[in-house]
């Protein structure tokens, strides 16, 4: 087994922390589990343990506030690296400390529908001028920590080459999400109605978001087929009087994840990602491991999470015709939704185990050698 005797401190947002069913804080701790494995020394923090129990509730107030225990933090556990998804005010402060700082770029703050985002939140919804200014600074933060970090860990290779022609300047390496068979198997616990789409995703950008809005012809033309569309986000209701007019439609919300998650994946008949544009989501790896058939829009780096017309079927933007075809020939193919479920079993399996994503960062950070020297065992 290859060891790395470094410290790796992973920082994650208070609300996941807090409420620790959320995807991103259980993808964080996997991942640190596996790493611990190769010989790697792990600890997670969040907001709270920054800020201490202080009572500024936004999120600029804070910006402007002394990290009670951060100081402490760093002295104490002494990392070799800090690794963080998020691009703000943590990020900036661990730059005062000249550690290492990796970046999990997801996409959320280099990618062009991350801007159009802003700029349509600006024109409808943020007409505040606190809700301006925090934007202003958000991106003056972002651009900061990408332009002094380390390394840039982009989550997919069609997200690679925006990073890398972003920051020219930056060593840029693809880090796959992975994923834990053990989590995904079969659970009783939500009734569905049959046959059935189900559809896990946000609606918190409005550039994903709103291919949703292609199905109101494929609930026309599917009436038999119920959809359940598992979710939330700022622009839900852009999304729902739209869809809950038609009586297959149904919205369930929020679901903890990730039991509830498992529940729903177990009842569902095909899993269907209709996405404006994206990365690569975790729910295509979960899918796959439920050996579910899979219908996604071919955009962002979809295609690299599944395979198309073996694991998966990918559709273009905007083709509710190919979306009716392609629903109604699975469903009228039972051996080519078996088929389909255990040929996207193997794939995750064999691509996105996180000891082989843990094997992949440690070559990435052999690579990168002034991270890990005189660290290696």
């Amino acid at each position: 087994m290859r060891q790395l005797k470094i410290k790796l401190l992973f920082a994650i947002s208070e609300t996941a922390a807090k409420t620790g069913d959320f995807r991103r804080h259980f993808i964080i701790s996997q991942f640190a589990d596996a790493l611990r494995k190769k010989g790697i020394t792990c600890k997670i923090i969040n907001d709270l343990d920054i800020y201490g129990n202080s009572k500024l509730n936004k999120k600029y107030l804070r910006w402007m506030a002394k990290p009670q225990k951060l100081e402490s933090i760093i002295n104490e556990f002494k990392p070799d690296i800090v690794f963080t998804e998020r691009v703000g005010h943590f990020s900036s402060l661990i730059l005062k400390y000249k550690i290492p700082l990796i970046i999990f770029a997801r996409g959320e703050n280099l990618l062009p529908h991350y801007w159009s985002n802003v700029n349509w939140k600006k024109q409808s919804l943020d007409k505040s001028v606190t809700n301006k200014l925090e934007s202003l600074a958000k991106q003056k933060i972002a651009d900061k920590c990408f332009r002094e970090s380390f390394l840039i860990l982009p989550i997919c290779k069609y997200l690679e080459k925006i990073v890398s022609k972003n920051c020219p300047d930056k060593a840029v390496n693809v880090l796959y999400q992975g994923i834990d068979e053990s989590d995904w198997f079969p659970q009783k616990g939500l009734e569905l109605k049959h046959p059935c789409v189900g559809l896990l995703q946000g609606a918190e950008i409005w550039e994903k978001a709103k291919e949703m809005l292609i199905l109101p012809k494929v609930l026309e033309k599917l009436p038999d087929i119920n959809f359940y569309w598992v979710g939330d986000g700022s622009y839900r209701d852009k999304i729902l009087p739209v869809l809950e007019k038609f009586d297959n439609f149904h919205w369930l919300g929020h679901l903890k994840y990730p039991d509830e998650v498992r529940q729903f994946f177990s009842e569902i008949d095909i899993y269907a990602l209709i996405s404006g544009t994206d990365m690569s989501p975790h729910t295509l790896l979960e899918a796959g491991l439920m050996k579910k058939p899979i219908l996604a829009t071919n955009v962002g780096g979809i295609s690299e999470s599944c395979k198309d017309g073996e694991t998966c079927f990918l559709i273009k933007k905007n083709d509710s015709d190919d979306w009716i075809n392609k629903i109604s020939m699975l469903f009228n193919n039972k051996a080519k939704m078996r088929e389909m479920g255990e040929r996207g079993y193997s794939f995750v399996k064999e691509n996105f185990s996180w000891d082989k994503i843990a094997d992949d960062f440690i070559n990435i950070l052999e690579t990168n050698s002034k991270l890990v020297s005189n660290k290696k065992n």
